[in-house]
């Protein structure tokens, strides 16, 4: 019983998210300012198991109506390198009834805290399905820790890495972060859809979880029902340089506070600091009004309320620990999965800051600069990360032509409506639902547009 206590007596993370948002929310409006364990033999692991089980089943102690569970999977699929991963899964609803695996974002973040509000939202859709949540290898309790990355970047993509955290995170993971891609994470699901008894899963990702649920469905298209993608990452991947999201600013902020969003950055050159902040003010209902305000101040000469707000968003991102979103795994994932301008993960270190440097000078920066492309988080977390030869996988041009109901908001500059319009011409199947005024993770703001979407989709 002690590994499955592990699994959920840690759920006071959930009610910390959500102070943490309501904070941000309030200041936004203007009120202030698995663990990884050795094999015991050299058998592979992946020849020990024949058939993938749930063990140590039992109630959980903090999600009323759920059972948690560990899943056991090797930390090298290939079954070159030994060594097992323990993954926490919590499932609510019959057994035998068809399963939704409802995917988290990040990369980092736990899946378990999100199983109660998922089933809240569904209401009586829940009763139709097995709802099956799981902690992504690297996340929640066996997350990669890394405490000096953590500390600057907590759930930021874009806040700014010092290259001495990003080298020691690398060192402190070792030769094991080349095991934390999104397709070993692809490859845990498919053992937890065996596990589970179930002939195919449909998927429900949000962020980075879709783009989690469109590699599953290109590795496994015979093993999926239907998917929702919430707030869409396309499938085949993004460059490290945040240009959609640039390029996607005046769309979102109107003429006016984009003219001073320009103005800001030209005379403070802070273009990564400020492409965070509004990012971060999208996520969830979006609170934009007060930086549009704050821009505007600024670029009539007071920085004060635009330093204010940076910093109090800037304080959130941080208060996030590893278990929460876990910066160890998202550079390990990241930095593996992502387009660079230098090649491969395994290119060297050698040469790669001026690669980074040509191809910005490449790109449409919108009303920032050319820094903000070549300095933001994600390019300096992979631009210090050290070689990793990480096989690509073989994609296909399209998803499957399974049902698959694309979810995006006007607002969202996380991942901006631009690339659900990508992604939706690459789903055979696939219905775009746009909500004018909505940000990122629009299953969470209560949209009666995303309800009534969502039920037609899985009663349909």
């Amino acid at each position: 019983m002690k590994r499955t206590r592990r699994c959920v007596e840690w759920r006071g993370t959930v009610a910390f998210m959500r102070r943490l948002l309501v904070c941000l929310a309030l200041l936004a409006a203007g009120c202030g300012g698995g663990a990884h364990r050795a094999a015991a033999t050299a058998k592979p692991a992946a020849l020990e198991r024949d058939v993938p089980r749930l063990s140590q089943v039992a109630p959980c102690t903090s999600i009323t109506r759920a059972s948690c569970a560990v899943l056991q999977v090797p930390l090298d699929h290939s079954g070159r390198t030994a060594g097992t991963l323990d993954l926490c899964v919590a499932m609510s609803g019959p057994d035998g009834a068809p399963v939704l695996v409802f995917l988290s974002g990040g990369p980092g973040q736990p899946g378990l805290p999100f199983l109660a509000t998922a089933r809240s939202r569904l209401g009586a859709i829940a009763k139709r399905y097995r709802l099956v949540v799981i902690d992504q290898r690297g996340t929640g309790r066996g997350a990669l820790r890394c405490p000096a990355l953590q500390r600057q970047m907590g759930a930021s993509d874009l806040a700014r890495p010092t290259a001495a955290a990003v080298r020691s995170c690398a060192a402190r993971i070792g030769e094991k972060r080349r095991y934390f891609t999104t397709g070993d994470t692809v490859a845990d699901l498919e053992l937890l859809r065996q596990a589970l008894g179930a002939g195919k899963l449909a998927l429900d990702g949000v962020s980075y979880g879709t783009y989690v649920a469109e590699r599953y469905a290109l590795a496994h298209p015979a093993n999926v029902s239907r998917l929702v993608l919430d707030s869409v990452v396309p499938h085949a991947g993004v460059t490290l340089m945040s240009e959609v999201s640039m390029q996607a600013t005046p769309r979102v902020l109107g003429p006016a506070a984009t003219r001073d969003l320009a103005a800001v950055v030209r005379s403070r050159h802070d273009g990564p600091e400020l492409l965070d902040m509004l990012t971060s003010l999208s996520i969830g209902r979006p609170h934009l009004g007060v930086a549009v305000r704050a821009l505007r101040s600024a670029a009539a000469g007071d920085r004060r309320p635009l330093d204010g707000l940076a910093a109090a968003v800037l304080r959130g991102e941080r208060a996030f620990k590893a278990s929460d979103l876990s910066q160890g795994l998202h550079a390990s994932t990241l930095c593996a999965d992502t387009r660079a301008p230098w090649g491969g993960e395994d290119a060297p270190a050698a040469g790669r800051a001026q690669k980074l440097r040509t191809a910005a000078a490449g790109v449409d920066v919108g009303p920032y600069d050319r820094e903000t492309a070549s300095a933001n988080g994600i390019a300096l977390q992979c631009l210090y990360w050290p070689t990793t030869p990480v096989a690509p996988p073989r994609l296909a041009a399209n998803l499957p032509a399974v049902p698959t109901l694309l979810l995006a908001g006007t607002k969202d500059l996380s991942t901006p409506l631009e690339w659900a319009r990508a992604e939706r011409a690459h789903a055979p199947r696939g219905k775009l639902v746009v909500v004018p005024g909505a940000g990122h993770s629009l299953q969470t703001q209560g949209v009666a547009a995303v309800k009534r979407a969502l039920a037609a989709f899985l009663t349909g």
